[in-house]
């Protein structure tokens, strides 16, 4: 049976994390990393999974959900100490890193250890990380996978906690036959809990099938954006997007951006362009190695850089608290990516900006949009004649782009050209190192068949 645990969204509750019956010294914990009071989601949640529910939490991005799932897991880890404790499956590498950072500073004062288990990293080192049984694992589902069947000695029969966050993304990136087997190994006596910013089908059968009469939290019942957000767009021609995007950097200098682009070549195009005009700009974009993916995020997280580019895999779960405007550069296919994007600004009760470029070829796509969200964004105020004045430097700045793209993919090409060619050549010589001990073998063989029949 589900219970449905909405909340009204006007009602101003001064309640803090003890009133939610969190020990003391996670409050403390919380202080220090200044949650002064628990979000929506948070009020909601915590109480009901400290009774020893199942849970599913519906919520808005950028609402606390980490927190929701990380202090009663903590919480009940004080009162019950056990090595092998939880597992969180998350959707992205990006999101794993940030969670396993949350469990490590609410836990910093009670000596939590967390092992994150992600792809692109070396799995060696992995293995032995989990040999030292960690409390908690914050893992993909397909490299844990990996672990479960390969790595010796590891099981996770003794769990007492799964979560999962971002469940409706896990299942869209076609992970269900991973997260099918994962269930089949963890015990059916165990805690769940399924945070999910949408209650897809997918979500539904999954729910069927990992959870027990859980209690249904949703602090939104339909998609929307945080009320401090101020939405605009910009109705301009494709071919001048470039000149748009450098105006508004130079308008609105000092704050830090996030850039959306659709793919990952178009990620590094409009970081070369933005460099040669003088801005710092940094790419993070599916095709980078795990280790450029966690510098890129080190360096905006820390404010050495203010201008972070991507693709999608930034939309999602990404807690970076300082981003004051968010530019949808190409727009998203998918309506709802929309809001995800848009969510990393304004977030935790700040103020924020976001501001979409829609061409001729994307109108239907803006007004799919704004039917979902349910209203009609402002025209974001341009003076196109400003913008025109910047057209030479732009083109210029194109090219020299263009180029060093053109560098870069032909460096590459030739690199994995050498590799083929030192793979070829290694296998030629094994070829040649076999048919010479064929051979021998062949001589050796004759030789000694000589001397026991040859006088006959």
């Amino acid at each position: 049976m589900i219970i449905l645990a909405n909340m009204a969204e006007g009602n101003i509750d001064e309640s803090n994390f003890e009133d939610l019956g969190i020990n003391e010294v996670l409050c403390q914990a919380c202080t220090r990393l200044g949650w002064k009071s628990p979000t929506k989601i948070q009020k909601e949640a915590i109480p009901v999974a400290l009774e020893g529910k199942d849970v599913i939490a519906l919520a808005e991005t950028g609402s606390g959900k980490t927190g929701a799932f990380a202090l009663p897991v903590l919480h009940t880890l004080l009162e019950n100490p056990q090595r092998l404790y939880a597992l969180v499956l998350t959707p992205t590498r990006e999101l794993a890193f940030q969670i396993s950072e949350q469990f490590e500073a609410l836990g910093s004062s009670i000596g939590i250890k967390c092992a994150v288990i992600v792809g692109g990293i070396d799995i060696m080192t992995q293995s032995l990380a989990l040999t030292k049984k960690p409390h908690v694992i914050i893992a993909t589902p397909g490299r844990l996978v990996d672990h479960l069947e390969n790595t010796k000695g590891f099981n996770l029969r003794s769990l007492k906690y799964l979560i999962m966050d971002e469940a409706d993304r896990i299942l869209n990136m076609d992970f269900e036959e991973e997260v099918d087997k994962i269930l089949k190994v963890l015990p059916k006596e165990r805690h769940t809990y399924l945070f999910s910013a949408t209650m897809t089908k997918k979500v539904q059968k999954l729910q069927r099938a990992s959870l027990q009469n859980p209690v249904k939290v949703e602090v939104s019942t339909k998609f929307q954006t945080v009320e401090k957000l101020q939405q605009s767009y910009i109705f301009i021609p494709n071919k001048f997007k470039d000149c748009y995007l450098v105006s508004i950097m130079n308008d609105l200098a000092g704050n830090s951006f996030m850039i959306f682009c659709g793919t990952c070549n178009n990620v590094q195009r409009i970081c070369l362009l933005l460099r040669h005009l003088g801005f710092h700009a940094i790419p993070l974009h599916g095709q980078m190695s795990q280790s450029k993916r966690l510098g890129a995020l080190n360096k905006y997280k820390s404010k050495t850089r203010t201008i972070l580019v991507a693709t999608d895999v930034a939309s999602r779960g990404l807690d970076i608290p300082h981003v004051d405007i968010v530019i949808n550069f190409d727009i998203p296919t998918h309506s709802k990516d929309y809001i995800h994007r848009v969510g990393r600004t304004a977030r935790a009760g700040r103020s924020g900006r976001s501001i979409t470029f829609v061409t001729q070829y994307d109108v239907e796509l803006y007004q799919r949009i704004e039917q979902l969200i349910g209203k009609k964004l402002p025209l974001h105020p341009m003076v196109e004649e400003e913008v025109m004045l910047l057209v030479e430097r732009v083109t210029e700045a194109q090219r020299y782009a263009k180029l060093e793209l053109k560098e870069m993919h032909d460096s590459k090409k030739r690199s994995i050209d050498i590799d083929d060619e030192s793979a070829s050549s290694t296998v030629e010589g094994l070829t040649k190192k076999m048919k010479q001990d064929q051979d021998q073998k062949r001589i050796k063989k004759g030789s000694k068949f000589k001397k026991k029949f040859g006088k006959r």
